[in-house]
């Protein structure tokens, strides 16, 4: 059993390493290269996904990166559609997250809650000024579905404010996902963001399951709030592509 631990959290370790690239300016690098050139990220690692290749999309004419403005910190100028991380390589995308041009109705996304939490969140929302909803999700060959939503306002503050008194909490969330009413903290994942301007708060549902495993996270990243949700039905969701997916969403976010 001790063996088994310390292969496990030696693969943590390596996970956190690949990922935490140490800064803006490194996240900005590594979402640019092919997943074979990433150390550890080679074909048949364990758990990892194979994503397409990655890059940040272009900013409009004399516009800075998000977290380079000192004027307005925080702001992402790029197109938010395109701030979305894609589908991995073999899975089927739920095309109906694409929303109309690319932009999901709010509703769909509020779906996601659990009544009443739906409910307080929907005039959470309202009251907060949410501008709009890009969305992406998929489902890979083992069963696991994944939903990625990025929603933006109107500054980083007002994120801040959401993300802290709103939607995370020390031990639960904020609000509720519908199908993992009970949900905790989860202070065993590594921190893969690679950035120190992203926060990130990360949620396991606990036993008993229900009909599936879910796992939740929220990072507060300027202007822009990201919900991150895997559930898998009948089987337990990896963690690898879980630290995977919030890992290269941070990046593009950064």
């Amino acid at each position: 059993m001790k063996r088994k631990r310390a292969v496990t959290a030696l693969r943590w370790i390596a996970v956190a390493a690949v990922f935490a690239v140490g800064g803006t300016a490194g996240a900005y690098g590594i979402t640019r290269l092919d997943r074979e050139d990433v150390p550890g990220l080679a074909k048949g690692a364990d758990g990892l996904w194979e994503f397409p290749r990655l890059s940040s999309p272009p900013l409009p004419a004399d516009s800075p990166a998000p977290f380079a403005d000192g004027d307005q910190p925080g702001v992402h100028h790029a197109d938010l559609r395109a701030l979305v991380l894609p589908a991995p390589k073999g899975a089927v995308e739920d095309r109906a997250l694409r929303g109309s041009d690319g932009w999901l109705a709010t509703g769909d996304f509020l779906s996601e809650y659990a009544e009443p939490d739906r409910s307080a969140l929907r005039q959470l929302l309202v009251d907060t000024g949410l501008r709009h909803v890009a969305a992406r999700g998929w489902t890979t060959e083992d069963g696991t579905r994944t939903r990625v939503y990025l929603l933006r306002f109107g500054t980083a503050a007002v994120v801040d404010d959401l993300y802290h008194r709103h939607l995370t909490g020390l031990d639960v969330p904020g609000h509720r996902v519908r199908g993992a009413e009970r949900a905790a903290y989860n202070v065993d994942l590594p921190d893969t963001s690679g950035s120190a301007e992203i926060r990130r708060s990360v949620y396991d549902e606990t036993r008993p399951y229900g009909a599936e495993h879910v796992r939740q996270a929220y990072l507060s990243a300027g202007d822009v709030l990201a919900v991150v949700l895997l559930s898998r039905a009948g089987a337990t969701v990896e963690t690898v592509p879980f630290l995977q997916t919030l890992a290269l969403q941070s990046q593009l976010l950064a």
